[in-house]
């Protein structure tokens, strides 16, 4: 287990390190898990800038959406495709598969966006990908073991369908709710090409499009022998600044969810 966590925590700490170290100790292969010759000049140069939490701000807005959408949709089309005697449940499910192995390719999407009128919209950043069918299936999968007994007896109760679902399925779910939550929020914080594609103001981007911008930029400047000393250092480390920034908020929020997060996949998975 020694031997797991080292071998786990070296990358990381690695990471760490060099996001607060001179170019010259980084570039000469110097820097393990401390920092060598300590330098803040790529976190000063990227956290003073207005631009960047702005966009900051918009990650947060984007993941808490997209998220809140993503749990909704797949929550109420799992809960349909566990009903065994759903009409037409097969036909649902195929086309929820065949969405993993098939798309409509890059090109019709981006049409499709832009025909629709969300370019520059939060929209095209949250819907376009709200519902992952591996999720989609974990949770099918968890909803059909529940005991139906627990459902004939709210229905006694003269409980309907929705309430069934508020009142006596979620409860039960917390599990793998917060597991697909953990998920869903992780894969929108990280992502970028999404809103790289349908968004063109740079006050709209999230900040891993911001980043990726500046690393970009950084490794233009210093290609091309222009780079100043400041760009110098921020081309040497940004990419472990950028990992160190992004990082950061999901750290602090897993250890929230991390107890419902191994029962969660293990109450979704099929069992033999």
């Amino acid at each position: 287990m020694t031997a797991v966590v080292v071998v786990t925590l070296y990358p990381f700490l690695n990471i760490v390190a060099r996001s607060f170290s001179t170019e010259e100790e980084i570039l000469a292969g110097r820097v393990n898990i401390v920092p060598r010759g300590f330098d803040l000049t790529t976190y000063r140069l990227v956290m003073s800038d207005d631009l960047f939490w702005t966009n900051y701000r918009n990650t947060v807005v984007y993941t808490v959406t997209a998220t809140i959408i993503s749990i909704v949709l797949t929550t109420c089309y799992a809960y349909v495709l566990s009903k065994k005697h759903l009409r037409g449940r097969g036909l649902l499910i195929g086309i929820a598969v065949f969405t993993m192995f098939f798309s409509g390719g890059l090109i019709p999407n981006y049409v499709l966006v832009s025909g629709l009128g969300l370019r520059n919209t939060i929209w095209a950043v949250v819907l376009p990908n709200a519902i992952n069918v591996f999720n989609l299936l974990v949770m099918k999968a968890f909803f059909e073991s529940l005991p139906a007994e627990l459902e004939e007896q709210a229905a006694v109760d003269g409980l309907g369908t929705y309430g069934t679902l508020l009142r006596i399925v979620l409860p039960l779910s917390k599990a793998v709710v917060a597991t697909m939550v953990l998920f869903y929020a992780v894969a929108y914080w990280n992502s970028w090409f999404t809103a790289f594609l349908y968004l063109d103001r740079a006050e709209l981007f999230p900040v891993t499009v911001y980043l990726r911008n500046l690393i970009a930029g950084a490794t233009d400047a210093t290609s091309t022998g222009s780079a100043d000393t400041d760009v110098a250092q921020v081309a040497a480390n940004i990419k472990a600044v950028t990992m160190v920034l992004t990082v950061v908020p999901i750290l602090t929020v897993y250890p929230f969810v991390q107890r419902y997060f191994v029962s969660g996949v293990m109450l979704g998975a099929v069992k033999g």
